[in-house]
């Protein structure tokens, strides 16, 4: 209530201020604009007629005001899903850079800006989100209307989405890391990793056991705590004990441990959450994001516009409405200055796509004659099944195929289950483009995502994942252990 109570006292006179109602009402045109009451949005589809639009729906409530990537020919005529490509006339790509620490966040925008200059991107607007970081433009005008025989302005989500990775992996991360680990953060987490792969390291327990009986010493490593006490000796058949018991870790593939590879283990910042600074949540069909010089609800701070040389002495205090000056976030951007950047993203995922999702023959398990049910999936994909209630339904499908192709399921079953899925959807798919999905992937096998991909997290479906590094690994795993159970069995009896 304090929080309200605060942008309460400032908003209607904020938004009673000419200059704002202005730069608001220009920035917004061919833009769906919805404004926030607080805590819930306005109808939708919606726009800024005039320019008193801006003061009028803040004498009704509204705290801020939040517009859309894409510009359409009118927003009003958006109905559904159907029609967007037809209405669409072009999106601008928009990055968002939040981080729990402010000074990351303002990190990653420097990196950003310098990636953006490499490719040859030098008009592009930033601004403050009003909270924990920054937003960063780059003008629909900068890109081609057509790459490769398709027209871009038909490719929102998937290009903008495809070019935030690319930026997030090949630039964030890789100067980021460096910078974190230099200026931790006291209550950032320490962890073990196996330097050569820069992986998490696995823990495991090495014993020292000892034979009552001839004395005889042995030692054995184990991937979790043993919970024997006693075993027997394999020299005399005597009882032993264990006289030692010490944490090790292991390399992820288990062929190194700490105690023989010292040197290839170091406590690290386990600073993945913090390198995760670049949010694809807005790169989505008619996703919002808030205006500049919008006030933020929260922290009744103005999102606003900053010049570069701005940003290394900027703080939220110079956010504050009454401290604001008026600066344009949108600028007048070459035709197809970033181009570049877009081929470069492009042919970067279809690297990276081919070095992640290709089964190598020599990988494959035989799985042929194991009854694979339900039981054994992870629950991402048990999640994924339950349907998709909101954008990211033909992603989901990928991962479903590519899951179950991967493990050699019939096609009458993998038809069955995927109809099942598509009726769960908020909107389902239609049989078709399903049919045609299906079709493709029984030819083209291919493993699905790796958890670590940000994919699973943009579907919000990212579950407990056990130490595995793919669905496919978690699966098999359970069948292998389930098999070795049943066999075990069979010499019990």
């Amino acid at each position: 209530m304090e929080k309200e109570s605060k942008i309460k006292l400032v908003y209607l006179g904020y938004y009673s201020r000419k200059e704002i109602k202005k730069t608001i009402f220009e920035f917004c045109k061919k833009r769906e604009t919805i404004p926030k009451y607080y805590d819930f949005f306005g109808k939708r589809p919606d726009r800024l007629e005039y320019e008193d639009d801006v003061y009028n729906l803040a004498k009704k409530g509204a705290t801020s005001f939040h517009c859309s990537q894409e510009l359409w020919g009118n927003p009003l005529n958006i109905k559904t899903e159907k029609n967007l490509n037809e209405l669409r006339e072009g999106w601008d790509f928009l990055i968002d850079i939040d981080s729990k620490y402010f000074d990351y966040a303002k990190i990653s925008a420097k990196i950003i800006i310098n990636a953006l200059k490499f490719h040859g991107i030098r008009n592009f607007g930033i601004k403050f989100s009003g909270s924990k970081g920054f937003h960063i433009i780059i003008p629909w005008k900068a890109f081609p209307e057509e790459y490769d025989g398709v027209k871009t302005k038909n490719m929102f989500p998937e290009w903008p989405r495809i070019i935030a990775k690319y930026l997030q992996e090949e630039f964030i991360k890789k100067n980021l890391e460096s910078y974190i680990e230099k200026n931790a953060k006291e209550d950032s987490p320490k962890e073990i990793f196996y330097l050569p792969t820069n992986e998490k390291a696995l823990e495991g327990f090495f014993y020292e056991f000892v034979c009552e009986k001839c004395k005889t010493k042995i030692t054995s490593f184990f991937d979790k705590k043993t919970k024997k006490r006693v075993f027997k000796c394999s020299v005399c058949k005597g009882l032993i004990k264990k006289i030692k018991e010490e944490k090790i870790y292991f390399s992820p593939d288990k062929k190194f441990n700490s105690i023989k590879n010292k040197e290839m283990f170091k406590e690290k910042i386990n600073n993945q959450k913090d390198l995760n600074c670049v949010d694809l949540v807005l790169v989505a069909p008619r996703h919002l994001f808030r205006t500049p010089y919008s006030l933020h609800e929260k922290t009744s701070l103005c999102s606003c516009v900053l010049e570069e040389k701005d940003l290394e002495n900027f703080s939220p205090n110079d956010a504050k409405p009454e401290n604001i000056k008026i600066k344009n976030f949108y600028p007048i951007a070459k035709e197809e200055e970033a181009k570049k950047l877009l081929i470069n993203a492009l042919d970067w995922e279809k690297r990276k796509e081919k070095k992640d999702y290709t089964l190598k023959e020599k990988k494959e398990i035989d799985l042929s004659g194991i009854k694979i049910d339900e039981s054994y999936f992870p629950p991402t994909i048990l999640k994924i099944l339950q349907g998709i209630k909101e954008d990211g339904r033909k992603r989901a499908l990928t991962i479903l195929l590519s899951f179950f192709v991967s493990l050699n399921l019939s096609k009458e079953y993998i038809e069955e289950k995927i109809n099942e899925w598509n009726k769960k959807n908020y909107q389902p798919l239609k049989e078709g483009y399903i049919n045609s999905q299906i079709s493709w992937f029984l030819k083209n096998k291919r493993l699905p995502p790796n958890y670590d991909r940000s994919i699973y997290k943009e579907l919000g479906v990212l579950e407990e994942t056990e130490g595995f590094k793919n669905p496919i690994n978690y699966t098999i795993s359970k069948i292998l252990k389930k098999e070795l159970q049943i066999k075990n069995n069979k010499k019990i009896k």
